[in-house]
This record gives C-alpha cells, sequence and structure tokens, in this order.
C-alpha cells in the first residue's frame, strides 16, 4: 500500500514539472518542430528557394564591392588641375 502512495505523489509531482518544461521555450520548440507538418518535399523546395536568395546576395554584395572600389579609386585619385578650353568670342 505504501508504494501506491509514493507512486500517487510521484506521478502528483509530475503534472507541474511537465506543466513547467512544455511552458517553456525548450517545450515551444519541441511542439514546433515535432509539429510543422512539413513534408520533405516541401523542405526540398524551401532549402532551394533559400539557397538562390543566397545566391543573389552573394551578387549583390560582389556589385557593391566593386562599386566601392571604383568610387574610391576616384575620390584618391590626385585631381589635376587642367586649364579651361578657350572660348569663342
Amino acid at each position: 500500500m505504501v508504494w501506491v502512495l509514493g507512486v500517487v505523489v510521484l506521478l502528483l509531482m509530475m503534472i507541474p514539472l511537465t506543466a513547467i518544461v512544455l511552458d517553456s521555450e525548450v517545450g515551444r520548440a519541441l511542439a514546433r518542430r515535432l509539429g510543422s507538418g512539413e513534408e520533405h518535399g516541401e523542405g526540398e523546395e524551401r532549402l532551394k528557394q533559400l539557397e538562390k536568395e543566397v545566391q543573389y546576395l552573394g551578387e549583390s554584395v560582389q556589385s557593391l564591392q566593386e562599386e566601392s572600389r571604383f568610387i574610391r579609386a576616384l575620390l584618391e585619385k590626385p585631381k589635376e588641375q587642367e586649364a579651361l578650353p578657350p572660348g569663342d568670342e
């Protein structure tokens, strides 16, 4: 009879502990992962889209770097004072 009481007390103590764990960030993350319902094909399609976006962003960054180098070269280049061409009068 004592072991039954021990099991009941243990179960009663597990209820609040389970609620605390499930209500935590870890529990929410686990629920999102288990309940995502995303199939294998959907994940591959999403991965392809992300790869395309990363490639586009990489190309954009490369273009900006080239533009930055060009502007820096223009700014660092010493200005030569050119004489104005004679006007027609």
